[in-house]
């Protein structure tokens, strides 16, 4: 079947939708099974040239392949059925998991019980970080960009979208003198291209117009500073969480660190793209400000602000899928981001290990130093625990975060 129909379509893409738990790689095969093997709406050509289209953009790579599937399948009302089938069943459980944090997380209990997925983080970037490793660093250049990105943000601050148009221009200029093959895309109408980018663009800016005309400005804040990482959300949602922690945290003032850390937990526990952080980052920034009300509102803006742009990307950049695959300096470019990003999770893994490992991490002129006297045993022999289930047993994800919440809950009770 190459042309479903929309009840069709709803029911393959809930599916996705309900089911995505594990990170890109595992929604991605999940929807070459559907899309591909099992159906055949797409092509094996088809499916991995908009995949790699797709990890040329900022955003969530796995959340704009099944827009693109969509509308290569119905067009625009096709892909807006399935990007939301792929967001809103992970958006709608984060809206209750961050709720009901901000009601009872500080409880004795329920912190200690976090302990355990504290722990669990620490090693589940570190595993983002491996297998990043394994796909990205490929010659000295790599190597030394990734050095350099890790160097340039965990001793020297700088900032995240800074180290990504370096590393994309190093890249870029790295694959000068390869030839660019001679184009077999259809041609598209460049007016089509502007009235589609004009429109989502006017979409995604709306509400930012409204929220500043009203004067609010918590959430005149909140979508600027996520339509500014929407725009450097490349390599995936790890690789934007350091520079999203910092300015959350220290910056903005909106969560603690430790409340940083187990928004990503949560995050990890729920279906769809692990960015969906942003909207509990949202809703707590949002729940300290105004209570539950604002939360929603905060909650709703940071989602939007958050996935709209990834709509215009595929929107406007679709047709184009062919022309810009042939391309090898963007290739380039690519990879040196992808380089300079191993690097920054590399920072990220660095930051949360320290934070749950001491109990102060002072920050100095050239990164972070802990305290030593507030090392936390405790905590260290947790994250051995999380390590040994995640690295060496090879548990999923998901029951490696249960059994942490199971043995820091057991711990809690015999303290």
């Amino acid at each position: 079947m190459h042309n479903p129909d929309f009840a069709h379509i709803f029911r393959v893409f809930g599916r996705i939708g309900l089911l995505s738990f594990g990170g890109p790689a595992a929604q991605i095969s999940m929807m070459h099974e559907d899309l591909v093997v099992r159906h055949k709406w797409l092509t094996e050509q088809q499916f991995l040239g908009a995949l790699s289209f797709c990890m040329l953009l900022p955003g969530p790579e796995a959340m704009q392949l099944a827009t693109y599937a969509g509308w290569r399948l119905r067009g625009v009302a096709g892909g807006l059925l399935a990007g939301l089938l792929f967001v809103m069943p992970g958006a709608c459980v984060i809206l209750g998991l961050a709720m009901g944090y901000a009601y009872y997380g500080q409880l004795p209990l329920v912190q200690a019980l976090f302990l355990g997925v504290r722990a669990a983080v620490v090693v589940i970037v570190f595993q983002a970080l491996l297998n990043l490793s394994r796909r990205a660093l490929v010659g000295a250049q790599s190597w030394s960009l990734a050095a350099l990105g890790f160097a340039a943000m965990f001793f020297l601050s700088v900032p995240f979208p800074l180290i990504i148009g370096a590393a994309a221009l190093c890249g870029y200029a790295a694959s000068r003198g390869q030839v660019t093959a001679p184009s077999v895309a259809a041609p598209v109408r460049l007016g089509e291209t502007l009235r589609t980018a004009t429109l989502w663009g006017a979409l995604w800016g709306a509400p930012i117009l409204i929220a500043w005309a009203l004067g609010a400005e918590l959430l005149t804040d909140l979508a600027l500073f996520f339509s500014k990482l929407a725009l450097v959300t490349f390599g995936g949602a790890y690789a934007v969480l350091a520079y999203m922690t910092e300015t959350v945290v220290a910056t903005k003032g909106w969560l603690s660190t430790a409340q940083m850390i187990d928004a990503l937990g949560l995050a990890e526990t729920t279906p769809g793209p692990l960015i969906l952080v942003t909207e509990f980052v949202g809703l707590l920034a949002g729940f300290a400000k105004g209570g539950p009300g604002l939360a929603i509102l905060a909650g709703i803006m940071t989602l939007w602000v958050t996935f709209t742009p990834c709509f215009l990307w595929i929107f406007t950049g679709a047709p184009y899928i062919e022309t810009l695959l042939e391309r090898p300096r963007l290739k380039g470019a690519l990879a040196g981001i992808s380089a300079a990003v191993v690097g920054v999770i590399a920072n990220l893994s660095a930051w949360f290990a320290l934070h749950v490992l001491f109990g102060t991490v002072g920050a100095t002129r050239f990164g972070p130093r802990p305290e030593i006297a507030s090392f936390a045993p405790v905590s260290f022999a947790m994250v051995l625990l999380a390590g040994a289930l995640l690295l060496w047993l090879r548990l999923s994800m998901l029951r490696v975060l249960g059994l942490m919440v199971v043995f820091a809950g057991a711990l809690h009770g015999l303290s």
